[in-house]
């Protein structure tokens, strides 16, 4: 009998054989693997040639094992059995020594108020599990979704593809942040005192256009317009500036300097929802699943302490 080197056996064709062994034709075989009984036949061939040994042999109008097939099939089979089982049972996952790393894009709306308290749930419940977070809004968030630069993100957004999923988590109305001691702007404004003020603004697109001017067609007096959230606190504390922000943002600010002040904004409009997105190749996936539940979760009780205000 010659000796098989590893280079001389496709691996691919012991299914064959188990195939063959199971329905004792080759026309029975080649339906089961979908293939044709010519390929059937080569695949057994081929493994007849890598073997040096008859694997099966003609009966009647089929074919049974050869003994020297007989006892290749009983060896093979348990190691085929336990890639099948590998490759159809769920991903083992445990939270406690998972030692994943995810890429989470966030909106910077959504730094204050959800990472601390998500990084604190990590800590106690995944202490190994590493995010990489980056900066997202939405008109980038569909391409970093779709080419995997993220695998979660948290924003606002627009129309999606099939391909992304999302999950409604806060919502938020635009509120008017000043400085009381600079800014006479009162408990409710009308759209007349609003307009008279100086306004400083969040845009994405570099410049002097924000929420109330493509929402509301009003065009204010704009003396600022940063890229993000991160530096409006700092910007109206003390000076005259009116900056008009998700409400969500506006609490963050006030935990910190909370000698400011909010009011509504003199326009009616509907609150806006903080997303969950994800692409849906990843729904399965049992670390992403694992973080999307804490994020709902951090979410959710971020809603009911503003309900409870």
């Amino acid at each position: 009998m010659n000796v098989i080197h590893a280079r001389d056996l496709d691996l691919n064709l012991l299914p064959v054989l188990v195939a063959v062994a199971d329905t004792g034709s080759v026309t029975a075989a080649a339906a089961r693997l979908y293939l044709t009984q010519s390929a059937i036949s080569a695949a057994l061939g081929r493994l007849k040639a890598a073997v040096g040994d008859a694997l099966v042999i003609r009966h009647g109008r089929g074919v049974v094992l050869t003994e020297r097939g007989a006892r290749l099939v009983a060896d093979a089979r348990p190691h085929l059995d336990a890639i099948v089982q590998a490759t159809l049972l769920p991903e083992r996952f445990d939270p406690k020594t998972t030692d994943r790393t995810l890429k989470l894009g966030l909106a910077d709306s959504a730094d204050e108020w959800l990472l601390p308290p998500l990084l604190r749930f990590l800590d106690v419940e995944a202490p190994q599990l590493r995010l990489v977070c980056s900066p997202i809004q939405f008109r980038t968030v569909n391409d970093a979704l779709a080419t995997r630069l993220i695998d979660i993100a948290v924003t606002i957004a627009d129309d999606l593809p099939a391909s992304v999923a999302r999950r409604p988590l806060v919502q938020s109305h635009h509120v008017c942040l000043f400085d009381p001691r600079f800014v006479r702007l009162g408990a409710r404004p009308t759209e007349r005192a609003y307009l008279a003020q100086d306004h400083v603004i969040v845009s994405y697109n570099a410049d002097l256009r924000g929420v109330v001017e493509d929402l509301f067609g009003r065009e204010r007096r704009v003396k600022c317009s940063v890229a993000n959230f991160g530096c409006i606190g700092a910007i109206v504390d003390g000076g005259r500036l009116v900056a008009t922000i998700p409400l969500i943002v506006a609490k963050q600010i006030l935990r910190v300097r909370p000698h400011l002040r909010i009011s509504p904004t003199p326009f009616a409009h509907q609150a806006g929802s903080i997303e969950m997105l994800w692409p849906t190749a990843l729904e399965g996936d049992p670390a992403c699943r694992f973080v999307r539940d804490a994020i709902v979760r951090v979410a959710g009780a971020k809603e009911a302490r503003q309900r409870n205000r």
